[in-house]
């Protein structure tokens, strides 16, 4: 197995605050990782180190066998980069955008024309070319970006949240692009906010918390390792969700869960047919009144509920990495 990024022992620290405490990563050759966390957790911090764009307290990155931080120009030839914002100059048309990148690469005129021409066929922009990147939809500045993270044809891309702010449609046309690139072997580290968007690109997935690795697999194996299936009941209104936890309890693995403003109530479950069963007619014993009654295997949201003690959507509203060391320095 080729290693495409190896990350050994990350350390970043501000102060006495360490925003990365010994991240290791190991993302295989054609293969998309998928890196998910509360924002603050680490994620921002990580890639920018991958991109040479922040130089870490400790530890070591190679990508594509270049040591980042020995030979970070010699990196740089080997990565690309899509950031959360699309970076593009809105007063250049999209043929402007990429031979510009092209030349910053050190193209020729003429060999740096045919790549941006070439790119704007692959990603559906060529119809737009020669209009001004300021006039363009979200969806399309957002691929625009990314064809020009790929103008160098790089061994890795890093897309840090590259699909925040599309529309749906936005988010499957992204979707199939991402997929191409690894179809042509190209390695990708993905941090996204969309939990099933890891879970429908990525091989492997590792979730980080407060600059830690708590968990790292398949989304499959991740689903497996938080327990059985998800039994979730629905109360009645005016009922006690701490009576129907009580109840719970008894018949499943752990402790329910109760997310506040809600009449829903979960817990973990090994047999999840049977325990519904049982647990019905518990409820209805204690005088617990029941709307609904479903079973579903886990998701990504249950795991990330499960690691990191707060629904995704939640954790979406904290504050970045260097944020929350900024924060608590001061």
């Amino acid at each position: 197995m080729t290693l495409a990024v190896e990350v050994a022992g990350l350390v970043k620290q501000y102060g006495r605050v360490r925003v990365l405490d010994g991240i290791d990563l190991e993302i295989p050759s054609g293969t998309v990782m998928g890196l998910l966390g509360p924002n603050g957790a680490g994620k921002t911090t990580t890639v920018r180190i991958v991109t040479t764009l922040l130089k870490p307290t400790a530890g070591a990155v190679r990508v594509a066998g270049v040591d980042v931080l020995g030979d970070p120009a010699a990196a740089r030839t080997r990565i690309g980069l899509s950031g959360q914002y699309a970076a593009v100059d809105a007063n250049l048309t999209g043929f402007e955008n990429l031979r510009m990148v092209a030349r910053l690469y050190g193209m020729s005129h003429k060999r740096a024309a045919a790549r941006a021409s070439e790119l704007l066929g692959q990603f559906g922009l060529d119809y737009v070319a020669d209009r001004r990147a300021g006039t363009y939809s979200g969806g399309m500045a957002r691929r625009l970006d990314l064809a020009g993270a790929l103008v160098a044809r790089p061994t890795v891309v890093v897309l840090d949240e590259p699909t925040t702010g599309l529309d749906p449609r936005g988010r499957l046309d992204m979707w199939g692009v991402i997929g191409e690139l690894v179809d042509d072997g190209t390695t990708v580290l993905l941090t996204t906010q969309y939990l099933e968007e890891a879970d429908l690109l990525a091989d492997r997935i590792t979730v980080i918390d407060r600059g830690r690795v708590i968990a790292r697999g398949s989304a499959d194996e991740l689903k497996t390792s938080i327990g059985g299936d998800r039994l979730t009941v629905t109360l009645a209104a005016g009922q006690d969700p701490q009576q129907a936890k009580s109840v719970l309890a008894e018949v499943g693995i752990g402790e329910p869960t109760h997310e506040a403003g809600t009449d829903e109530v979960a817990i973990v479950v090994g047999d999840g047919s049977r325990t519904m069963v049982e647990a019905l007619r518990r409820l209805d014993d204690a005088g617990v009144c029941v709307l609904d009654a479903q079973v579903h295997r886990p998701s990504l949201d249950d795991v990330f509920l499960s690691l990191t003690g707060a629904p995704a959507a939640a954790a979406e509203t904290a504050d970045t990495d260097e944020d929350v060391a900024e924060e608590i320095m001061s």
